[in-house]
């Protein structure tokens, strides 16, 4: 059935359906509705679940850290100065090998003050051992919403999951969503997959205990090899959910047009649309264009990636954060990275756009593909920039 949502009233409805255990939050724009809404279900009795309000995002995540461990669903929803204020506890959640489940309506970073959306804060948090999945759309929200726990849950990946879409551009985006009946999405995602609880007296355990030099290296090692795994669990677990909602997910990249493509945009999340609308106008006149967006940052696809570009000429790579001193953004980065390792040598560039949510539009996405033509073409370029 359809009904007209905006991306955190997707996020909030698909967690209803779930009805995880403990949701402990604290509000920040733009992802300050999700509890909201969420809070309104818990005070009509529509779910049992535990809302905790606590004092400060930190505390959000240390309280689903406290909750998982003791072998129930957790869940919480923030952005920009929130996620980074969870830094410590979010390396906590991953090595602790918690399956949370975190929704990030993307915001910029401070300093100076912005509440508008890029990727700042989620790619800054993407080496934690955090599983990212990024929405282009409501829709997508929704779906990898109740997609989330069957992945982090699985016994061979044990990682939490955020679950991030853009701020103001997805979060408060108002559109069609096509909603699974409550009884089908409660079955998809079914009861929580407990391993080593908590509070199981018969059998105790230990969290986060201290490790001598001797250890420590080969439980890294193990979350590596946890978010290797996703990759095949993202696939399966998508290809299910395809199965009762007909959107398949098997794949972890989108791509348009891309088979004889000679010019490529790589792009993430809801500027997406703009690209897409590009290719659309381009391909109209003759152009060999098209566009790959990733799905799943982490883990990054690569030979996906690989695979999807083995025949571009030209690859535009679109970042929306600044590299600040890098040879490029994170996104620039891993596919440069994929591409190499699979011995193709395309034109790879660089574009870093969107920053403080500046308008990216399909002009833009076409201007873009101009400028990847032209030989004198710098390695990281700016786009919609006042010089």
């Amino acid at each position: 059935m359809q009904k007209i949502l905006n991306g955190n009233e997707a996020v909030a409805l698909a967690l209803k359906q779930i009805n995880p255990d403990v949701f402990a939050a604290y509000p920040i724009t733009p992802s300050t509705h999700i509890p909201e809404v969420f809070s309104s279900y818990v005070a009509n009795g529509e779910v049992d679940t535990e809302f905790v309000p606590v004092e400060s995002e930190h505390s959000a995540m240390s309280a689903c850290i406290g909750a998982a461990a003791s072998g129930v669903r957790a869940v919480t929803a923030t952005a920009s100065q929130g996620l980074a204020y969870m830094h410590e506890v979010l390396w906590n959640a991953s090595g602790m090998r918690l399956p949370i489940l975190l929704a990030n309506a993307n915001r910029a970073l401070s300093a100076p003050l912005s509440i508008h959306g890029d990727h700042s804060d989620s790619m800054s948090q993407r080496d934690t051992g955090w599983i990212q999945l990024y929405a282009d759309s409501p829709q997508e929200a929704y779906d990898l919403t109740l997609q989330a726990y069957l992945i982090g849950e699985n016994a061979k990946v044990r990682l939490p999951v955020m679950v991030c879409f853009d701020g103001f551009e997805t979060s408060h985006l108002s559109t069609n969503v096509e909603v699974l009946e409550d009884k089908v999405a409660k079955d998809f995602v079914g009861e929580v997959k407990t391993l080593n609880p908590l509070l199981d007296l018969e059998n105790p355990v230990t969290y986060g205990s201290y490790t001598n030099p001797d250890w420590f290296f080969e439980m890294r090692r193990s979350q590596h090899e946890g978010m290797q795994n996703a990759q095949k669990i993202i696939s399966e677990v998508g290809k299910s959910f395809g199965k009762i909602s007909g959107r398949d997910y098997a794949e972890p990249i989108e791509t348009l047009e891309i088979e004889d493509a000679e010019s490529v945009i790589v792009i993430v999340g809801a500027s997406s649309g703009s690209a897409t609308e590009a290719v659309v106008k381009l391909r109209s006149k003759g152009k060999k264009v098209g566009m790959l967006r990733v799905r799943s940052f982490r883990p990054f696809p690569f030979e996906a990636v690989a695979n999807a570009l083995k025949k571009a000429k030209r690859v535009a790579v679109c970042d929306k954060t600044m590299p600040a001193g890098g040879v490029g953004g994170p996104l620039f980065a891993e596919v440069s990275a994929a591409l190499l390792a699979n011995n193709l040598n395309p034109k790879v560039v660089n574009f870093i756009y969107g920053i403080g949510q500046r308008q990216f539009s399909p002009t833009h996405a076409e201007e873009i593909f101009a400028k990847l033509e032209e030989k004198d073409c710098e390695r990281i370029n700016f786009v919609n920039l006042r010089e």
